[in-house]
């Protein structure tokens, strides 16, 4: 980035996702000298990051803070839980949500479970991203959205921003929260631009936040999900429905009050993710909208989601794949026509 790029993003109103990561990187780096980064490519000889959000911070923090790694997700991920132990506040970079597989015993096993097996006496405050999403013809293996995983495993927080000031201010609170945080970033809204958040602020893990108030149906979504909600809602406003949408942020734990309270107000509820509709989150969050509000709902709890299979590569295939505006706005329509 030129300086005067660089001074031109700084004085800005909005910033990207990108931006905003890197902001949040280097205030809590600047703030806890135990905020260390560690991942593939992620030092300023190799790039500073595959898409650039650590460029800048080895060269400013120095080596020892912001460390390229091999190409190991097991040991990147191992590091990071040895350097937690050991009182560090590690950042680690897994490059695509996908590569996670290959670290899932450090994740699930050592990560997520330490605290518990401790008695409380230790604690992995380890933040790892993870980047998502599909639209760029990257196939299957690179494109996946896997947070069901996660969400099931005790002891794993998981995050995932829809614009670049929840981005910023939710990276500040993983990197400083006591157990492991799973962080998700979607490389489509990467570069979306979006209102700055005051530096230093932190958005708390767990409270979602109402993106468009509404009366008639409530749509719950998170990442992506949440730019396609507003193009639905946009569409169906001209009809004369009015769509709330509820944007999670956090997956795990998610806000129940403020997602209860919506569907308690408009009586319907759609629920959509990226990921394959068949046992994901959704399907979580419908059952307890059930169990809840089952006697003052005015229809079924809806689901989006993609088909139940591997995310294709042909173009065409891949853009039916995703859930977009259309299959929300009929996933409304059902429930008020």
């Amino acid at each position: 980035m030129s300086a005067a790029t660089a001074a031109k993003s700084v004085n800005s109103d909005t910033y990207s996702m990108l931006e905003a990561l890197r902001i949040a990187l280097d205030t809590a780096m600047e703030q806890d000298r135990r905020v260390i980064v560690l991942g593939e490519d992620v030092a300023d000889p190799e790039g500073g990051g595959v898409l650039g959000v650590t460029r800048g911070l080895s060269t400013k923090f120095g080596s020892l803070r912001v460390r390229t790694t091999p190409i190991s997700e097991q040991a990147i991920i191992g590091a990071a839980i040895g350097a937690s132990l050991g009182g560090y506040l590690p950042v680690a970079e897994i490059m695509l949500m996908n590569f996670t597989t290959v670290a899932m015993d450090m994740i699930v096993n050592h990560a997520a479970k330490l605290r518990f097996m401790s008695g409380g006496q230790t604690h992995v405050p380890i933040t790892i991203r993870m980047l998502t999403g599909a639209g760029f013809g990257a196939g299957g293996q690179h494109t996946d959205y896997l947070e069901a995983w996660f969400a099931h495993t005790a002891g794993l927080k998981v995050v995932a921003p829809a614009t670049p000031a929840d981005a910023e201010g939710l990276m500040l609170s993983c990197i400083h929260d006591p157990d492991p945080c799973l962080f998700i970033e979607n490389l489509q809204i990467y570069r979306t631009p979006g209102p700055r958040l005051a530096k230093g602020q932190v958005i708390p893990i767990g409270k979602a936040a109402i993106s468009r108030p509404g009366t008639d149906v409530t749509v719950v979504a998170h990442s992506r999900m949440v730019k396609e909600a507003h193009t639905a809602a946009e569409k169906l406003a001209n009809e004369g429905v009015s769509v709330e949408i509820i944007d999670l942020r956090t997956i795990s734990p998610w806000d129940r009050e403020a997602v209860l309270n919506s569907v308690a107000k408009t009586k319907r509820a759609v629920i959509v993710h990226e990921a394959v509709r068949n046992f994901g989150i959704g399907a979580e969050i419908a059952a307890v909208i059930g169990e809840e509000l089952f006697g003052s709902l005015k229809g079924p709890v809806r689901r989006v989601g993609a088909p139940f299979c591997p995310v294709p590569y042909s173009k065409p295939l891949e853009t039916a794949f995703v859930p977009g505006p259309e299959k929300i706005e009929a996933a409304v329509r059902s429930l008020i026509d």
